[in-house]
């Protein structure tokens, strides 16, 4: 019985690290750059940028652009939200 239970965690495990092994490079969302000032930014093409919320303080946001390279990057950097009246 013992036999058995090992042999089936046994077939789990290798059937998980199979999974993990047949994942494309591509799908691996990449590393998150901060910004700040003195950021060098090779900006060829945005991809998508997430929305402003509607508060009135300074919150993080995200962009995500592919530099001269075709390289993808994950730029998180800080923005006053749309939720502020001047008047």
């Amino acid at each position: 019985m013992k036999a058995l239970l090992v042999l089936a965690l046994s077939s789990v495990c290798l059937t998980a690290m199979a999974d993990e092994s047949n994942t494309p490079v591509s799908s691996q969302q990449p590393a998150v750059e901060h910004y700040s000032y003195s950021s060098e930014l090779d900006i060829a093409k945005v991809i998508s940028m997430t929305e402003v919320p509607n508060v009135c303080e300074v919150v993080p946001a995200q962009m995500v652009y592919e530099d001269s390279h075709g390289m993808q990057h994950t730029l998180e950097y800080r923005v006053m939200g749309n939720g502020c009246s001047n008047g």
